[in-house]
């Protein structure tokens, strides 16, 4: 890795003037979303790591990304400082020269001998020390053509999280691409299951029915404001208890190491079959015991292993470990909406519009391996009944428009930090591309 050169540091926001060619189109300004991924303590980026089934040519990339990718204004949009409003910032159209953002590091086939894997790891990890140019549009794809372990090539796309979130993102993806199958046709992702309606349920009327939907309404009221005043809480004192997986102060700003592993969804639907729940029911569960074996060893360390059970462990008692999810307002089509629009070249929703949900995990052994997930399955039930992602969202653009970027990103930095991890997942294509 030390043969590869890197960027300097980006430069500060330039002030241009479009090119002539672009001079009619309209200069929008950053959304308050957008200007809150720029403020230092909060300064994202996404990294998508892509495997290839085939070596990647990067001339058929630049010649397809001209068609698809440089249609999205974002993409060859700067985000220029207007100094007649006050600093704010604004996308302005451009040129974008491809050779500036494509990257295909030459490789050294030394560095592959032990482990390619590592290899690129270690690549994505030297990614995260550095940050994107501000004077071009805030995107690069580097081009690996190393064989993995699962592909014959990797692609990673690093994205200013300005730009857009992870649904904005996935459905640019879908966009872009075409389905191995079917060229003319765009990816499609999965709808959700509607589930079977038991008609005894509208067959019961009267003063049963009024009450069951007054009852229905008070939990999700009460629910709601227990997860607010949580949310107000933990941007002000609520801190997760220390463990060993929780990062110290400032550990948010060291460079990162991405590690992915494939899982095969054949066991998880197995359970999940079995226990009539979802996949996020069981992957939640499995992810709550394996956090809870392992803080057990942590905390075990330099004792007598004696044997653990649910009652004799070495965990301590009453851990406060908490995760921010970050979770799409938008539609659940959302993702197949925006592909669609942006395929046909129609104005679509972009941007970021996520909310937090503060998620809450059961540290604790159980004798039963299958009480982590109905745990799990609980936690999930009772989030999905309350508007705590909406408030929550609403919140930081009240703090924004009322009292500043500064203090809105404070908020963010803040549940960032006083709990232990984040979590978001998203649905991808259906089809091979």
């Amino acid at each position: 890795m030390e043969s590869i050169r890197w960027r300097k540091p980006s430069l500060k926001p330039i002030q241009t003037k479009p090119k002539l060619a672009m001079e009619a189109a309209e200069e929008e300004l950053l959304s308050p979303s957008a200007r809150l991924f720029h403020e230092p303590n909060f300064n994202v980026h996404v990294i998508a790591i892509m495997g290839s089934k085939s070596r990647i040519n990067p001339q058929v990339i630049k010649e397809k990304l001209v068609h698809t990718l440089l249609k999205h204004p974002r993409f060859s949009s700067l985000q220029v400082v207007d100094e007649k409003k006050n600093g704010e910032m604004k996308w302005v159209r451009t040129m974008v020269d491809l050779d500036k953002h494509i990257v295909v590091p030459q490789v050294d086939e030394q560095n592959l001998q032990g482990s390619p894997d590592k290899f690129v790891e270690n690549y994505i990890q030297n990614l995260s020390k550095t940050t994107l140019d501000k004077s071009k549009p805030l995107w690069d794809l580097h081009l690996l053509n190393v064989k993995t372990s699962d592909a014959e090539a990797v692609a990673v796309f690093r994205i200013h999280h300005s730009l857009g979130d992870g649904t904005s993102l996935i459905s640019l993806l879908l966009a872009c691409t075409r389905q191995t199958a079917h060229p003319d046709k765009i990816p499609t992702i999965p709808g959700n299951k509607k589930m079977p309606i038991n008609s005894s349920e509208y067959t019961t009327k009267g003063l049963w029915q009024y009450f069951a939907k007054v009852w229905s309404f008070m939990r999700l009221f009460w629910n709601t404001i227990v997860d607010v005043l949580m949310f107000m809480a933990t941007t002000m004192f609520l801190k997760d208890t220390s463990t060993p997986i929780k990062g110290k102060p400032g550990s948010e700003f060291n460079p990162r190491r991405f590690v992915y592993r494939t899982v095969s969804l054949d066991d998880l639907k197995l359970v999940k079959n079995a226990l009539n729940m979802t996949i996020n029911d069981v992957a939640l569960g499995v992810t709550q015991a394996g956090l809870s074996v392992y803080l057990n060893r942590r905390f075990g360390e330099g004792r007598k292993n004696k044997g653990v059970t649910e009652k004799n462990n070495n965990l301590p008692k009453n851990i406060r470990l908490r995760s921010t999810l970050l979770v799409n307002l938008r539609p659940s089509t959302g993702i197949q909406a925006l592909a669609d629009m942006m395929e046909k070249d129609t104005e679509a929703k972009w941007g970021n519009w996520i909310g937090f949900v503060l998620l809450p995990f059961k540290i604790a052994l159980r004798d039963d391996p299958l009480d982590y997930i109905r745990e799990a399955k609980a936690t999930i039930d009772r989030k999905k009944n309350s508007l705590e992602a909406i408030y929550t969202f609403s919140i930081s653009e009240l703090a924004l428009r009322f009292f500043g970027i500064k203090t809105s990103s404070s908020i963010s930095h803040r549940i960032i930090t006083n709990t232990t991890m984040c979590f978001s997942n998203l649905v991808g294509p259906q089809e091979e591309i």
